[in-house]
């Protein structure tokens, strides 16, 4: 099903790894500026996100904050970033620094939040250095396969699947099941044969996208789906069994923050969602990569509903690592209830700009 290459990086002509292929860049920060950026999705949520913007040397590297809450937005103004770096000394003054003015409401913004810092820092620094990603990896972009993620509105119906495959034959989806899908659902979505993975967001607590843990609904999709990635249960006495004897196509995404994170997880993946904004620091990320590369799993990105170039950072990181995956890295116009015509369709070409760590499409 996936594809998966090692991530040995070629630098000025010696093979590293990857992170050591970028962590020595010279970095200069004169000042930080932050942007707020709004979608309004629903009557009940509306997307907040914070770009970063980081400035130095006539240069300008960019991040996207993906915190969730928008109370938990913007990131203090007052951090005191300006000076010479390393791109790694950089990183380890991040790690003193308090990045929010309260507590978030969810531990995992804290990943999300370093994020934007270190992304905005890698794309000063190869800007700054006259570089692109791809050269300093020594790695050459590629077409990204991409799926659209979908949650279901109440009623659920096939309809709202086989709608946007009458504008897009070979468009794939990721969907969420929940308790409400029945046998019927299920076989009308297995018939279109566009379903390439199932979140079962067992791993979320305190979300609006919660799902318990259901047995009944484990053997309904995992019966109905036998070619689908099945992401993110919830493993207890009682799926345990049923999701044992599917053990080689289950994935995680919600608890993988590090390379420990995915040693942990109740069975050897073979495909695991990396998220960029999870891992936080450009170090834990690219040792995910690493690891993979040297185990055989294929990584897979994903998005939070970035509404800025945060979108493009994760469809190059895509391109360069795991362009044959069923990245959940669709152009945001995917993210639309209807279906809208005229959108990009899977594989993205490469569009990536000339330095930096940019997509330029």
């Amino acid at each position: 099903m996936v594809r998966s290459e090692r991530t040995t990086a070629r630098f000025y002509g010696s093979p590293v790894a990857l992170y050591d292929s970028v962590s020595d860049l010279a970095l200069e920060i004169d000042s930080c500026e932050l942007e707020r950026l709004e979608l309004v999705v629903s009557p009940e949520f509306t997307r907040v996100t914070t770009l970063v913007h980081l400035h130095g040397a006539g240069e300008e590297g960019v991040g996207e904050d993906v915190t969730y809450t928008a109370e938990d937005h913007p990131p203090p103004d007052d951090l005191p970033l300006e000076g010479s770096f390393t791109l790694d000394s950089y990183s380890r003054l991040l790690d003193g620094l308090t990045l929010f003015t309260q507590p978030p409401q969810m531990e995992a913004w804290h990943d999300y939040r370093r994020w934007a810092f270190e992304s905005a820092a890698l794309d000063l620094a190869l800007r700054q250095a006259g570089h692109s990603l791809a050269d300093a990896v020594g790695r050459e972009p590629r077409p990204v396969t991409f799926v659209t993620s979908r949650r279901l509105v109440d009623p659920p119906s096939a309809d709202q699947i086989t709608r946007w495959l009458d504008l897009y034959q070979s468009l794939r989806f990721k969907l969420d099941p929940t308790s409400n899908w029945t046998d019927e659902l299920v076989a009308e979505l297995a018939a279109t044969g566009a379903i390439d993975s199932v979140d079962l967001k067992g791993q979320y607590e305190g979300t609006a996208v919660d799902q318990p843990p259901d047995p009944a609904l484990y053997r309904r999709v995992l019966d109905a789906l036998p070619e689908a990635w099945i992401e993110d249960p919830n493993v207890n006495d009682e799926t345990r069994p049923i999701l044992e004897p599917h053990a080689e196509r289950v994935t995680w995404d919600a608890p993988i923050h590090s390379v420990a994170d995915i040693e942990a997880v109740p069975w050897p993946p073979r495909c695991i969602n990396i998220k960029p904004s999870r891992f936080g620091s450009v170090r834990r990320l690219f040792e995910a990569y690493d690891y993979c590369a040297e185990r055989g799993i294929g990584p897979y990105g994903g998005g939070q509903w970035e509404l800025g170039p945060g979108r493009g950072q994760i469809q190059y990181l895509a391109s360069l690592f795991h362009p044959d995956t069923p990245n959940d890295v669709a152009p945001g116009g995917y993210n639309a209830r209807e279906p809208q015509p005229g959108l990009p369709e899977s594989p993205l070409e490469p569009a990536l700009a000339l330095t930096g760590f940019r997509w330029s499409g």
